[in-house]
């Protein structure tokens, strides 16, 4: 039983380490390419939800593979949340643009 309960923390704290990095990188989206310096806010984001999730799993874990998978399943489950949750891509209004030929056509 207490195994059963280990395991299932592992998950949950998977799924708030995914949010907390996939929350952080749409956060960081929406206000970097608003941002006058983009580099910035991109690297810096980085730098910090790598830091939290590497550290996150290194504490889960505690050395134990069945902990890393779990927890791993609850962070790439808490992707497919926050995707669904951020909603599809914003359509630019401008219409892409065709390209020209560069070979002649036979």
């Amino acid at each position: 039983m207490n195994e059963i309960l280990t395991w299932s923390l592992a998950w949950t704290a998977g799924g708030g380490l995914g949010a907390i990095f996939y929350g952080g990188l749409w956060w960081t989206i929406r206000k970097g390419v608003s941002s006058a310096k983009p580099a910035r806010w991109f690297l810096g984001s980085l730098l910090l939800r790598m830091s939290i999730a590497l550290a996150g799993f290194y504490f889960v874990t505690g050395g134990q593979w069945e902990r890393l998978m779990l927890c791993l399943l609850g962070f790439f489950m808490a992707r497919v949340a926050v995707t669904g949750l951020t909603g599809p891509p914003i359509e630019s209004p401008h219409p892409p643009v065709k390209e020209s030929r560069h070979a002649p056509q036979s």
